[in-house]
């Protein structure tokens, strides 16, 4: 299958700190891939250094085969950032925010066509807030909103859909919403990379995990069982498949 998204070789780093430390990953075209870590380990890092979003000291990332550097389509590409709330302090519905994510194929056109309006109804029918169309969006839930995100991301009918932590600290409603929609999305050929902690309700959906254990990838393959556990307060991160000793995040230390 056609590689979608791939990073190689790829090094981030904070001043003289490393958070990524020579990650190689790719994703084909109708794969759902689970990026697990522990907090702090680098795994939204990778995901927008995958986007251009934070830059590679050193590597190469690639969007549907393409340099990053010179890509461009990015009406292929549906993101959904880490706790971004809908409303974002404007008074826009919920149906105006879902058809911002119109805008990439619109181009200049100044009204809706037929298309944008079956896309913007399908992805509210798709998360479940086609009856909440007319409400301001800052008047929903936390989860709800998130469900708001994932709508315009959908509403731009693309190919590839990044999310960091769609389900993080959202009801198991909108959990539930969340995996219906994206079921929905790969179901039609779409390609998803999610990062979790814990896949809850997606997992049936995950058919491969890239564990990040100190910036470092130390599993990419099925999802492995402690996955599940990820985010409970109690669950210390330690992988059998992870290295017993790793090097120092930081240059110039042991």
């Amino acid at each position: 299958m056609p590689v979608v998204l791939s990073v190689t070789n790829g090094v981030v780093t904070y001043g003289d700190r490393l958070v990524l430390l020579d990650v190689s990953v790719a994703v084909a075209k109708g794969e759902v891939v689970a990026v697990l870590g522990a907090n702090g380990s680098g795994k939204s890092t990778l995901i927008r250094a995958a986007l251009g979003l934070v830059p590679l000291s050193r590597g190469e990332a690639a969007l549907f085969g393409t340099p990053l550097r010179r890509f461009r389509d990015w009406r292929r590409v549906g993101y959904v950032p880490q706790r971004l709330g809908a409303g974002s302090g404007v008074p826009a519905t919920v149906r105006e925010v879902v058809a911002s994510g119109r805008l990439a194929r619109r181009g200049w056109a100044p009204f809706a066509r037929a298309a944008d309006r079956s896309a913007i109804q399908k992805a509210l029918d798709a998360v479940g807030l086609a009856d909440r169309a007319g409400d301001r969006a800052d008047t929903l839930s936390g989860g709800q909103q998130q469900r708001v995100l994932i709508a315009r991301a959908l509403a731009g009918e693309p190919d590839l859909l990044v999310l960091d932590e769609p389900t993080a600290g959202v009801d198991a409603t909108s959990q539930q919403a969340f995996a219906g929609a994206l079921g929905d999305f790969v179901g039609t050929g779409g390609t998803v990379l999610l990062v979790a902690h814990e896949l809850g309700p997606l997992a049936p959906l995950v058919n491969r995990a890239v564990v990040v254990h100190l910036g470092r990838i130390v599993h990419d393959g099925p999802v492995p069982e402690p996955a599940g556990h990820h985010a409970h307060p109690d669950h210390d991160h330690v992988h059998p498949h992870a290295p017993e000793t790793e090097p120092s995040l930081f240059k110039g230390t042991a």
